[in-house]
């Protein structure tokens, strides 16, 4: 895989809602020479829940991740 991106992690805090989220992203390949695009999200200080997508390359991966860490900001998520 030629294009490696450090993991994305985003948190969501709002104290009126009592909500303190977590959404994380990164890519890992696969043994079949995909690429996955590995999801994680929930509270913060739990396990939270995982979702892997595979892609055929790294640049159908990282425009995912790209597309999905923009619609997280959009929705208030920040970077860590």
């Amino acid at each position: 895989m030629d294009t490696d991106p450090a993991p994305l992690h985003l948190h969501r805090f709002d104290a009126a809602r009592n909500m303190a989220r977590f959404y994380a992203l990164s890519l890992a390949p696969t043994l079949w020479g995909e690429v996955a695009l590995v999801r994680r999200w929930g509270r913060i200080g739990t396990a939270g829940r995982q979702a892997i997508d595979t892609h055929p390359d790294a640049e159908a991966a990282l425009a995912a991740l790209h597309r999905l860490a923009g619609i997280k900001t959009r929705r208030g998520y920040t970077p860590v």
